[in-house]
């Protein structure tokens, strides 16, 4: 005998609650009518003027009176439209007042759930979930969320995308970490102040500007230039010193955990097994201090920093806990291209090198600003080689490595017969490498 509504052999779906954003959300979202209006005067400013001048003092009034309600009523009904829900198998997000639009995240494909506070929120005391799916260029977010809601289902959702069981993945919580590496405000200045890209930007904003005024005598001109040259110097030093403050590393069972941020806070993971490229920068000025950047490609998410700055032992510390079992070859393990290679590109194929370990593809490419990159032989998607007619004639390839991030790590300036053998040799690594890998649900 079967229960009511039951047929054989299936089992009845269990109902699942919906749950609403933080109270808070509303306020977020009423900005959104006075940002169209600002946007319009950003974008037609003259006229923009002639209208305000128009405009006497009680139908300003009677424009805020109706703005202010107009405006509160969306954020309300934004956020009264928008709901979340976790299933056994999926996180369903329900948003939209006018266009609706539902999401359906499959669990087992979360690539990522990571936590931010900007100021504001922070003040407020909620934060912002920000979720990378495999296949998904852009991220579903939930904004916002009380700082202790969000952290419990961040820790849920990772719990779930490691593999582990509906029932208990909400007695998990969040998994303790252990620090493996914490920059210093100071360190962090000074690696700064030697990058050769902080100088560039700020002198371009310095010389540029002068010079086009002597040239046109155009206010418009001079600060139509000067002013994003300003912004890109200012992004490219107090910006990234703003947003790699305190940076910090900790290593947890459901991946690197990393926080950073001197005004918005944010709190990443990078989830084992699931890094498709490491890449080891030395900018020319910092190799006399010893210091490395560390930067990855994760497939489905923005994350494209582990290590703002570190000395290079500690640096590769780290990246052993990303990619376990790799070792970082040494400067001496890679191998230069041939010297006729000089003929195709002067000097500079100096800076470029190769090595090919049981575990990793590595390839060096720079002079000033080198970069080595690490692409774990499971992760690589396919194998090319390129061959123009000028490296033709002096028996030279390249090649290609295409990794699920879509990127590209390449191996340029290889002899003709050591770039085929290479071709077929790194097939057969990355055949065996995805036979051998961790699965992506690594709780399993």
């Amino acid at each position: 005998m079967t229960a009511p509504g039951v047929e054989d052999g299936v089992r009845p779906t269990r109902p699942v609650a919906e749950r609403r954003l933080h109270p808070v959300t509303p306020f977020r979202r009423a900005w959104a009518p006075v940002a169209v209006i600002a946007g319009w005067a950003v974008h037609d400013p003259d006229q923009a003027q002639a209208q305000l001048t128009k405009l006497t003092t009680t139908m300003l009034l009677i424009g805020l009176a109706v703005l202010v309600p107009a405006a509160a009523l969306y954020g309300f009904l934004s956020w009264w439209f928008t709901h979340f829900a976790v299933t056994d198998t999926e996180l369903r997000i329900r948003t939209g007042l006018v266009f609706r639009r539902a999401a359906h995240i499959r669990l087992e494909r979360i690539q990522a759930v990571d936590v931010s506070r900007p100021l504001l929120a922070r003040v407020a005391g909620v934060a912002k979930l920000r979720i990378d799916v495999v296949g998904a260029d852009k991220k579903d977010e939930l904004a916002f969320l009380g700082e202790d809601e969000a952290r419990a289902l961040r820790a849920e959702l990772l719990a779930r995308a490691a593999g582990f069981a509906p029932e208990t993945a909400r007695e998990v919580g969040e998994a303790p970490a252990r620090e493996l590496l914490r920059v210093p405000s100071r360190e962090l200045a000074v690696a700064l102040l030697l990058t050769g890209a902080t100088w560039g930007s700020l002198a371009a904003a310095l010389v540029v500007p002068p010079v086009l005024w002597l040239a046109t005598h155009s206010v418009v001109t001079v600060l139509a230039t000067g002013l994003p040259l300003l912004g890109a110097a200012g992004a490219s030093s107090v910006g990234r010193f703003v947003a790699e403050y305190d940076w910090t590393v900790g290593d947890s069972p459901d991946g690197l955990r990393i926080d950073h941020g001197l005004l918005d806070r944010t709190h990443e993971t990078v989830p084992p097994g699931r890094v498709q490229t490491v890449r080891i920068v030395e900018p020319l000025l910092w190799r006399a201090r010893g210091r490395v950047r560390v930067e990855l490609d994760v497939a489905g998410s923005s994350n494209s920093v582990l290590v703002p700055v570190a000395p290079r032992a500690i640096a590769e510390a780290v990246v052993a806990r990303v990619l376990p079992g790799v070792t970082v070859p040494p400067p001496s393990a890679l191998a230069r291209p041939p010297r006729r290679a000089g003929r195709c590109v002067p000097l500079w194929w100096r800076g470029h090198g190769i090595a090919v370990t049981d575990a990793v593809f590595a390839a060096r490419h720079g002079l000033l600003r080198r970069k080595l990159a690490l692409v774990p032989h499971a992760k690589v998607q396919s194998v090319r080689l390129t061959q123009g007619p000028w490296e033709r004639l002096w028996r030279l390839a390249d090649v290609h490595v295409d990794t699920g991030a879509n990127k590209t790590v390449t191996a340029r300036l290889r002899d003709a017969q050591e770039a085929l053998e290479l071709l077929r040799g790194q097939a057969e690594r990355s055949r065996t490498g995805r036979r051998d890998a961790r699965p992506d649900r690594w709780m399993v």
